[in-house]
């Protein structure tokens, strides 16, 4: 636990304190999974709603109704999937988006009436090499009544309310009519428009009912050459920078780290990432020919002095970068939604670079992340510590970096490109496990599996800002699948999430080892590298608005599309030490395993 109580209470951070206390006195919330309150603007609270998704897993694969035929896409597959399997008809199944990853085809549609989609219904389809459909999500709705499809408020209006509602202003992102499903039955037709305030660092989807002119919900998008910097195994400063000489993969960033799209720049300006202070214009540049990026950094003097500026500008720059080219060799490229200036013809939407802002003046003691749908740029905001004299620089200590990308990550590879697939409380909350378990992977060095402490440098306190390490052993870290009922904020339900993907890290690399090179090499059978691609691979399979127990599920059967399901019983070993075992339900423990395991 951290030495002092001071707690955030925002819902918008994507770094947090935890609690003096993992026990919330609350009962089991059955609203983890459906719906999550948010304090949207002057202290007015909004509860949001996603109507709860069906998940099933199939193995080896089932047929769909088109397998037989000559020259059907993936689309049409999907389609007619989900048509037969929910007795749709064919007026109310669109397809929104997809691609063709490694093992499998991911396809992401939506419930329609009238041509028009529901924001908040909607499914996945996965079909294998084999053509036969591995997994399907949805989170269709039979309304009990349904509002007529022309707008009688004007989408004038309509961004008045929103504005004044969220505090923020219509950013001109082309909006759209949508039906939005809510927990009352009905379905109500909705202005869909994004309202940013820069200054508060909001950034929302807003859903304006178009004949009522209300805020019925929002999607918020922020999950709070060489180069002298910490490396990427390292967490904190003390551990020593080192210099790294053309660290690029040129698999995964074919022009290098330079490239903008246009030209190639010499500061921290290229393809993945332009990371600056107060402007984007101002950034760091090379300090010798040859970009050459060499600023030390001084740890007795403010981090806002020129060379410690430069110093974090330039940490940043690579952690970014190396985030970037590790996750796309795992799976996290073009077509699967991600981040880049240019996608060099590979599929996705290009002009989305992440813009990392340092030092940003919007606050101190936390950072976070905006992932807005696939084609605009994913924004990172990282802010200085002032619990220490002097102040500490969130940029410098990486696993603060890697957490904050990660939310780019899991929001992205989620329900299709579209940023709006982890609102929920839970959803939300194994968001922030997520991003915690990334931060470990890359700081995880050998077979020997250690014990990980978050945020340790930035308040200069080994236990870190969770509430326990992360570990396998029960003394050390107690908690499991039933905690989550007794927590209601994201990053304390984080904690859980992250401990149990502990767990499975430890036990496949246990049995298959470790390799030093995993970040680059993908084809290692080690078990750090079997983790980071079933970590990768489950994220587009597992339905919008997932649950523990659907995330597990979507690993399961992650393993069984890139490996045969050959670690089926290590991970259901895992998932069930903390409670998550085939029985498990409701927020309540169950150790049970498959037979045979």
């Amino acid at each position: 636990m951290v030495a002092f109580n001071k707690f955030f209470t925002s819902v918008f951070l994507a770094i947090i304190y935890a609690s003096s206390s993992m026990a919330a006195p609350s009962p089991i919330n059955s609203k983890h999974a459906t719906h999550r309150t948010r304090e949207i603007a002057r202290g007015v609270k909004l509860e949001t709603y996603h109507p709860a998704s069906s998940y099933e897993t199939f193995g080896e694969g089932i047929d769909h109704p088109l397998r037989k035929r000559d020259g059907v896409t993936f689309k049409e597959s999907s389609v007619a999937f989900l048509q037969s399997r929910l007795g749709l008809q064919e007026e109310h199944v669109s397809f929104h988006s997809g691609y063709e990853g490694e093992t499998v085809t991911h396809a992401y549609l939506k419930q329609t009436h009238n041509g028009i989609f529901f924001a908040n219904a909607v499914a996945n389809v996965a079909i294998n090499k084999d053509d036969k459909v591995v997994a399907v999500g949805h989170s269709f709705v039979t309304p009990s009544s349904i509002a007529a499809s022309e707008p009688t408020v004007s989408f004038e209006d309509a961004v008045a309310t929103a504005e004044d509602a969220l505090d923020g202003t219509y950013n001109g992102h082309p909006a759209e009519i949508k039906y939005f499903a809510k927990d009352s039955g009905s379905a109500v037709l909705v202005y869909a428009f994004q309202v940013q305030n820069e200054a508060a660092g909001t950034w929302y989807l807003a859903y304006v009912d178009a004949h009522a002119n209300t805020l019925v919900s929002v999607t918020d998008f922020v999950a709070k050459a060489s180069y002298l910097v910490l490396p990427i195994t390292k967490e904190v400063l003390t551990q020593g920078f080192q210099t790294l000489t053309d660290p690029a993969d040129t698999v995964a960033s074919p022009k290098g780290w330079h490239w903008t799209g246009t030209t190639t720049s010499t500061t921290t300006s290229g393809n993945n990432v332009l990371t600056y202070k107060g402007s984007t214009s101002s950034t760091t540049s090379q300090s010798g020919t040859g970009l050459v990026f060499n600023y030390p950094q001084s740890a007795s003097t403010a981090p806002t002095t020129t060379a410690n500026v430069n110093a974090a500008r330039v940490n940043n720059f690579y952690v970014v970068n190396t985030v970037h080219d590790i996750s796309y060799r795992y799976g996290f490229t073009e077509k699967a939604f991600n981040f880049q200036q240019d996608n060099f013809g590979l599929g996705g939407s290009s002009g989305d670079r992440v813009t990392a802002s340092i030092q940003d003046s919007a606050g101190t003691d936390n950072a976070d992340f905006s992932t807005p749908p696939d084609g605009q740029s994913g924004h990172m905001r990282m802010f200085l510590w002032d619990l220490t004299s002097p102040e500490r620089d969130g940029a410098l200590e990486n696993d603060i970096v890697v957490h904050e990308n990660t939310h780019g990550i899991t929001n992205r590879m989620t329900g299709g490109g579209t940023g709006e697939c982890l609102q929920t409380t839970e959803a939300g909350g194994m968001g922030e496990g997520w991003s915690d378990a990334m931060a470990e992977w890359t700081e995880q060095t050998s077979a020997t599996v250690k014990d990980y402490v978050m945020g340790q440098y930035v308040i200069n306190d080994a236990a870190g800002i969770r509430s326990h390490p992360y570990s396998t052993s029960k003394t050390t870290n107690p908690l499991t699948y039933a905690s989550v009922g007794t927590l209601n904020e994201v990053h304390n339900i984080g904690e859980v999430w992250a401990n149990m993907l502990h767990n499975v890290y430890a036990a496949l690399v246990s049995a298959h080892g470790f390799s030093a090179t995993a970040p680059t090499d993908p084809t290692s059978t080690a078990g750090n590298a079997v983790y980071l691609h079933l970590f990768i691979d489950a994220l587009p399979l597992q339905p919008c608005e997932p649950t523990f127990l659907t995330a597990r599920d979507a690993w399961i059967q992650a393993d069984v599309n890139r490996y045969g399901g050959a670690n089926k019983c290590i991970l259901w070993n895992a998932f069930a030490s903390r409670g998550l075992g085939v029985n498990a339900k409701n927020h309540k423990d169950d150790a049970t395993v498959p037979s045979g395991c």
